[in-house]
């Protein structure tokens, strides 16, 4: 176990790299067990969640290599379970893409119900529908699910699927189950975030047939066998970059961020413009300057391409310097604010009612202990670390380690003040 120690008061200036997208890559990943022959996979972060998911990989007799830092091939053609239930699998979120991966390449799946940061009730509802209606029988008990296609083949057929709530694990995981099914897939109401569409364009070059990523309506045609791939590069983490954004507006510096694609980041950007903070975009950068003081606003979360709940807890941070007071609304996830307990201690002034908070700036934070709760939220604390008086340590960073590729060398990079120390706690 590590904790972050972070003298704050340095204004962050310089140029950073942001690495592949965590909330694509994890589906990449086991989209890779649907193929005949090994795929090549750059711009992949370094992170903890893709590293269980290749250790899951490795379990179940995939052959992963790694190439470089953020190069990796992945040789499924010898796996023959369909099971996934040890720990490894309980412990991590996107550990539920397994479900459509098996059903794609097997026809009958049993995993682990999925665990990751503890962010209220997050249910799999709509994945099992779907899959429901590919022709699956589910069974969910003792902490797994086992799932079988009626077809005794072990073919999934195509239908159409109309998701009650926008989903974006449910979208993903019945594309990676329906792209092998016979017929035609229509699925309805589907998620429309930038990595949905990058997993579809890896199916399609697997030989898929994906239509409609990036909009409400995806329809796949299926096909008998999906192929290797030479090399596939994941698109840039939206997220990491929002975070590094408003790093920089929180001190007061100047960041340029590149390997970025600046329309992902335009829900955020328009607000960072509303509450005055200095934005320039090229082709495939964006810097960020913040010379003078920061205004309120309102943020309501919402699906893509409304703004991010991923970028709830960091934006919130910002607002704790802004003048007057600010309204976040939260429109996706249940139990996001957490972290405001650890934010309060350094002396932010939010009120929490529900899934609404206020929050009144401007407010000088001062360094203390903290805890990070989850990912976000362990983000959002660092942002406050260095922009706070005197030093925060920030325990239980594993959370942090899960999506965020070397932040500590990246802020090192551009005048932050951060070290990673062992916890002897």
């Amino acid at each position: 176990m590590c904790k972050f120690v972070i003298s704050g008061g340095q204004t962050l200036r310089g140029e950073l790299t942001v690495s592949g997208s965590k909330n694509a890559a994890l589906p990449i990943v086991s989209a890779a067990l649907l193929a005949e022959g090994p795929c090549t996979i750059e711009n992949i972060p370094n992170i903890a969640d893709v590293q269980s998911m290749l250790d899951i990989l490795k379990k179940l007799g995939a052959n992963v290599e790694e190439l470089d830092r953020n190069t990796i091939r992945i040789d499924a053609t010898q796996v023959t379970s369909h099971e996934a239930t040890f720990d490894l699998v309980s412990k991590l979120r996107g550990s539920y893409y397994l479900m459509g991966a098996f059903l794609g390449r097997f026809g009958q799946a049993v995993v682990a119900l999925p665990g990751g940061c503890k962010l209220g009730t997050r249910p799999i509802d709509q994945h099992l529908k779907g899959f429901q209606a590919l022709g699956v029988d589910i069974v969910e008990a003792y902490g797994k699910v086992t799932a079988k296609a009626y077809d005794a083949s072990g073919i999934l057929h195509g239908n159409n699927i109309y998701l009650d709530v926008v989903s974006v694990g449910a979208t993903i995981n019945l594309m990676l189950a329906a792209c092998k099914a016979a017929g035609q897939t229509v699925i309805e109401n589907c998620a429309r975030e930038p990595h949905v569409v990058d997993v579809a364009n890896f199916l399609n070059s697997m030989g898929a047939k994906i239509r409609g990523a990036g909009t409400d309506i995806i329809k796949i045609t299926g096909v008998p066998k999906l192929h290797g791939v030479e090399m596939y590069s994941i698109i840039p983490d939206q997220i990491e970059a929002g975070t590094y954004m408003i790093a920089a507006a929180a001190t007061g510096g100047e960041i340029t961020i590149k390997n970025i694609i600046p329309r992902h980041q335009e829900s955020l950007t328009a607000k960072l413009q509303e509450m005055s903070i200095g934005i320039e975009e090229g082709e495939d950068w964006i810097r960020i300057y913040n010379n003078g003081s920061v205004s309120a606003a309102h943020v309501k979360t919402l699906p893509y391409p409304g703004f991010p709940t991923d970028m709830q807890p960091q934006i919130t941070v910002l607002l704790s310097q802004a003048d007057g007071t600010s309204k976040i609304v939260e429109g996706v996830t249940d139990f996001r604010f957490q972290y405001t307990e650890e934010l309060k201690r350094m002396g932010a002034d939010i009120t929490v009612n529900g899934k609404m908070a206020m929050v009144s700036g401007p407010k000088n934070l001062k360094g203390t202990i903290v805890r990070a709760p989850d990912l976000r939220g362990g983000a959002a604390l660092v942002i406050a670390a260095l922009m706070a008086e005197g030093d925060t340590v920030i325990q239980d960073v594993q959370f942090i380690d899960r999506g965020y590729d070397n932040i500590v060398g990246k802020l090192q990079s551009v005048g932050a003040k951060i070290v990673r120390v062992e916890d002897d706690n």
